[in-house]
């Protein structure tokens, strides 16, 4: 199954979630309540995060390389 283009929308979406302080501090610190909250919540329902897994091919909270 092909994956579907990325956009310069998505692309905008997906910074919009890299610039997140929520996200960020997830990112960062991989525990506590922000990091739960991003991994179990966010991630399914913020249009941001989807865009930036979409981008980038990793999760939100998934520590960056």
């Amino acid at each position: 199954m092909e994956q579907p283009a990325i956009t310069d929308r998505d692309r905008e979406m997906a910074r919009k979630c890299l610039e997140c302080p929520v996200c960020s501090y997830a990112r960062r610190k991989q525990r506590g309540l922000v990091y739960f909250l991003v991994r179990f919540v966010e991630g399914g329902v913020c249009p941001y995060c989807k865009a930036y897994e979409r981008v980038y091919g990793r999760k939100a909270h998934e520590p960056l390389p």
